[in-house]
């Protein structure tokens, strides 16, 4: 399966702080060059080469050659060493058609470091999905490998890699499956949008900070003119109320995301906003979308102000259409929309993160060189208790139960209450938290109330005056597949410690967690509840993941279940893939510090 070639140069680490938030070009790969040993004047030589432009290159044949490797990039003004396919950031489109058999032969020429990747969503044999030390070996120094599987599905997928941090390194592309059917709807063109985040810190040296300082970008913690103004609004005692809960806590309420713009640059098909990437148009087409959020670690919030858009697939699977103004979309996920633009000659499209301290952007023209304006980023947000399923009935902002808090004072591994919070529905129950939660130094909070909130849209997305896209405003456009109900159900919490920077199921991080075991053909529940203040979008490799509505019924069938804090959100799983599956946390830095299972499917 494998063969050598010689290999090539190793990785430098290049630790650094960005310059720009938004990047100060277009930014892009600039030479096709090795990275290790570069001497100055072939860095300047680079830095002068031509960027790249425009979206990436499309590969439409089934036999197919990807060569891994390093190059230069400039995305804020410095030259920084990526890892890119085939010379490219995103790597090339791969557009194929259902039933098609593809055969790739992706050869490593990255020198010292082993590499791999996984076509995300891609139904296929488990040697074939490329998670080493599960689905295979990896892909070493001067090897290629060959990947060979048959195409059972279609719509908006992507791929990248599965070692270590080189997702954040620039290796991510999107994959295209056209439908054998004719899609339920019509479209006159269509443009992919892939969504990332770009560091010029080694990514490595940025696991290591997250280490040592959590919230190194967290800029934005509440000052005292803050506590004054909510002072005025709620009252002295509830504002002293909620500074003190926060403070026995150790947490902040505007630590919505681990990193954001102070260290990322965020990029549209590969390009910052300053370069204006450009999708064309003609006034009256109906345009597809397809939207690909191949971030390692940020939450976008979509939106092309003047446009609705029309959402009629999710992680590659027709859905009922909907008619929004905006969504968000997790790392890992995929959305389709139709849009029809009309009236005027450009439009923006405005991706900002999650903690509004930055944004993607690009513009759909009827021709290159135009620009519509970019709309001011929102307020900010700020986590309340409700947020977090300990809304101790005070509603958002103070009144909470003080007594319910003195657990936590003690610091690691304290629970915020337990006493029963909703009826004993699926739609709202006092979670039974696992005895590996219970004085855990790795655990330091547990929801007390959680619910599916699937209409919820969100922190930072609620009552804006624009029509969110939520969860439970998408059904599939067919019924459950499978149709038995689940004959069993498995519990998982989402857990972590915030400071130590630590993640995982049940407190037990990935090193020290026993293999899942399903048993091949059983249709099964997988119950996911988030006690921790954090948004994770999970993932289970091999088999899809079918959404359940607050009864228990099937809704809407995804490869990535988004689970924002206090929740309790359920899914059907048909175990119909043998092999060793990997099951995870889609923020990198997450599945890395240890929020990630073997999920082993047996006869």
């Amino acid at each position: 399966m494998s063969t050598r070639i010689p290999p090539g140069p190793g990785a430098v680490p290049m630790p650094s702080r960005r310059l720009f938030v938004q990047g100060i070009a277009a930014g892009g790969v600039v030479a096709g060059i090795a990275a290790a040993g570069i001497p100055q004047r072939a860095l300047a030589a680079a830095s002068a080469a031509p960027r790249l432009a425009g979206a990436p290159s499309v590969i439409s044949d089934t036999r197919v050659e990807l060569a891994i490797g390093e190059s230069l990039a400039n995305f804020t003004g410095r030259t920084r060493p990526a890892i890119t396919v085939n010379g490219s950031l995103p790597a090339p489109i791969l557009r194929w058609r259902e039933g098609q058999t593809v055969d790739l032969f992706v050869r490593n020429t990255l020198g010292q470091h082993p590499t791999s990747i996984h076509w995300h969503g891609i139904l296929l044999p488990a040697n074939m999905d490329g998670v080493p030390g599960l689905s295979f070996n990896g892909i070493g120094p001067g090897e290629t490998y060959h990947y060979h599987f048959d195409l059972k599905q279609s719509g908006t997928y992507w791929y990248h890699s599965h070692s270590l941090f080189q997702e954040q390194a620039g290796l991510y592309g999107a994959l295209i499956i056209d439908p054998a059917e004719p899609a339920p709807y019509r479209h006159d063109r269509e443009h992919v949008i892939m969504l990332s985040d770009w560091t010029d810190m080694d990514p490595g040296a940025l696991f290591r900070r997250m280490k040592k300082l959590a919230e190194h970008d967290n800029y934005y913690k509440r000052t005292l003119p803050d506590f004054l103004r909510d002072a005025r609004r709620d009252g002295w005692s509830a504002a002293l109320s909620d500074r003190g809960m926060w403070g026995r806590m150790r947490m902040t309420p505007s630590d919505i995301s681990d990193i954001n713009a102070h260290t990322y640059t965020y990029l549209m098909n590969g390009t910052a906003p300053a370069g204006n990437w450009t999708g064309l148009f003609r006034s009256g087409e109906k345009v597809l979308l397809r939207f690909i959020n191949g971030a390692s670690m940020t939450y976008f919030d979509v939106r092309i102000p003047g446009l609705k858009m029309t959402v009629v697939a999710a992680d590659g699977q027709y859905i009922h259409p909907v008619s929004i103004d905006e969504f968000r979309i997790a790392p890992a996920e995929t959305y389709d929309v139709l849009v029809e633009p009309s009236g005027q000659d450009a439009f923006t499209i405005f991706c900002q993160d999650m903690g509004r301290t930055g944004y993607a952007a690009g513009t759909l023209a009827v021709r290159h060189g135009l620009q519509a304006p970019i709309p001011a980023r929102d307020p900010r947000p700020l986590l309340t208790m409700g947020d977090m399923g300990h809304d101790m009935g005070g509603g958002g902002h103070g009144g909470h139960d003080m007594a319910a808090m003195k657990g936590m004072e003690g610091g690691c591994g304290a629970s915020m209450g337990h006493g029963a919070h909703g009826g004993g529905d699926t739609a709202s129950k006092a979670p039974k938290h696992p005895a590996s939660e219970r004085n855990n130094p790795l655990v330091d909070m547990q929801s007390s109330a959680t619910e599916p909130k699937l209409d919820d849209p969100g922190i930072g997305l609620r009552d804006n005056g624009r029509q969110v896209l939520t969860y439970g405003a998408m059904r599939s456009l067919f019924e459950d597949p499978d149709g038995r109900e689940p004959g069993r159900e498995i519990e998982l919490h989402l857990t972590g410690h915030m400071e130590k920077f630590s993640w995982s199921f049940d407190g037990i991080p990935f090193a020290g967690a026993e293999p899942l075991r399903l048993n091949y053909g059983e249709r099964m529940r997988i119950v996911l509840v988030n006690d921790t203040m954090m948004q994770h979008p999970i993932h289970l490799h091999g088999v899809w993941s079918d959404l359940e509505n607050a009864q228990g019924e099937f809704q809407v069938r995804k490869h990535t279940i988004d689970m924002p804090p206090g929740t309790r959100r359920t899914y059907r799983v048909r175990a119909d893939a043998l092999g060793r599956w990997a099951y995870h946390c889609h923020l990198l830095y997450h599945m890395e510090a240890g929020m990630m299972r073997e999920v082993r499917i047996e006869e």
